[in-house]
């Protein structure tokens, strides 16, 4: 399972950062590759290519902005999430989304 997210809080600073690592974690745990854009105070960092985009069987937004650049992910299937809920618990947002998008 290829995965690609993107994180992004209203400031653009903490929960950004920290729903990214969880996310991370999460994949990996669970056996998953995983790559996050963050889209922090500082712009958008670690940006997911169009091929990344291409070869993803889930794209997760654990965002509580508007997601910039979104049409680049428009034939996906997208799970959106709050930020908070990734950082408390990654590995069940993670298994929520597969579930409710019928991925195999």
């Amino acid at each position: 399972m290829k995965i690609v997210a993107v994180t992004a809080c209203p400031t653009g600073i903490a929960h950004t950062y920290m729903a990214a690592e969880a996310l991370e974690r999460a994949a990996k745990s669970l056996g998953y590759s995983i790559k996050v854009e963050t889209q922090g105070s500082i712009g958008i960092e670690n940006k997911i290519s169009q091929k990344e985009v291409s070869e993803a069987d889930l794209v997760i937004f654990a965002a509580d902005v508007a997601v910039k650049e979104e049409n680049r992910f428009k034939d996906k299937p997208i799970y959106r999430v709050e930020a908070q809920r990734v950082i408390k618990n990654a590995k069940a947002v993670i298994e929520e989304a597969i579930q409710s998008l019928n991925i195999k």
